[in-house]
C-alpha cells in the first residue's frame, strides 16, 4: 500500500469528530442467550475531516491536500487530537510511560505499544507512526538516548537498541503518534454558499492496516 509520510494539517484535524470502530459479530440462540465474537484483534478509526474546516482558506488547504493524496490511493498521517500521546492529554510524555517489552541479551528490536487499561481488562495498541523527536526510550528506568542507544524507525514504530538489553531488564517509552489513515471517499463535494451558511463538506477518513 502506498503511504506518503505526511500529515493532514493539525489545525484542520482539531475539531474532527471521529474514534474507534470494533466489529462484532452476535449470534442470538434459540434460548435467548447470545454468542459473541469478534474478528478484528485491533479497532479502527474514523474521522470527518469537514467538521475542522472553519474557512475558504481551509476548504482550499484541505482539497490541495486531497489531490496530493490522489483521493484513496495514498495514505497519510492524521493526528487524533484526543489520543495522540502516551500518558494523559493534560500530561508530559516520559520515558516510563508504556511497557513495551523485556531485555534478553538477545533481542534488539522493540514495538511501539500503547495499554489501553479498564478494570483487569487490557488492550494493547500497536503504535506505527511515532513523531519525529518525541520519542523518549528509558530502561529500568534510566534514560538513553536516540542514535546513541538506539534508532526510532518513524514509518513503523520499532524502537532498535544498538547492543540487546540486558536480562529482565524492563523497556519502557513515551511518545506522540499519528494515526495512519486514507481518504474514505474519492469525490469532495463543496459549495461556496452553503460552507458560507454554515454546512461543511463532508470529507471521511478511515484507518488503514500497515
Amino acid at each position: 500500500m502506498s503511504f506518503h509520510e505526511v500529515r493532514f494539517p493539525a489545525a484542520l484535524s482539531f475539531g474532527s469528530v471521529g474514534g474507534p470502530e470494533r466489529r462484532t459479530e452476535i449470534v442470538t440462540l434459540s434460548n435467548g442467550f447470545e454468542e459473541r465474537n469478534s474478528p478484528w484483534a485491533h479497532s479502527r478509526r474514523r474521522y470527518d475531516a469537514g467538521i475542522g474546516l472553519r474557512s475558504l482558506d481551509d476548504v482550499e488547504q484541505m482539497i490541495a491536500f486531497f489531490e496530493a493524496r490522489q483521493g484513496q490511493l495514498h495514505g497519510f498521517r492524521w493526528k487524533d487530537w484526543a489520543d495522540y500521546k502516551s500518558c494523559l492529554p493534560s500530561a508530559d510524555i516520559t520515558g516510563m510511560d508504556q511497557f513495551i517489552g523485556t531485555g534478553d541479551e538477545v533481542t534488539t528490536d522493540f514495538q511501539l505499544v500503547k495499554a489501553y487499561t479498564s478494570g483487569d481488562a487490557v488492550y494493547s495498541r500497536p503504535i506505527r507512526k511515532p513523531v519525529r523527536g518525541r520519542v523518549q526510550v528509558t530502561i529500568s528506568g534510566d534514560d538513553v538516548q536516540e542514535s546513541v542507544d538506539y534508532s526510532v524507525d518513524y514509518s513503523t514504530g520499532l524502537i532498535q537498541f544498538f547492543h540487546a538489553p540486558d536480562i529482565g531488564s524492563e523497556i519502557r517509552a513515551g511518545f506522540e503518534f499519528d494515526v495512519p489513515v486514507r481518504f474514505d471517499t474519492d469525490v469532495i463535494q463543496t459549495s461556496v454558499a452553503n460552507f458560507n451558511a454554515g454546512e461543511v463538506p463532508d470529507v471521511p477518513v478511515i484507518e488503514v492496516r500497515l
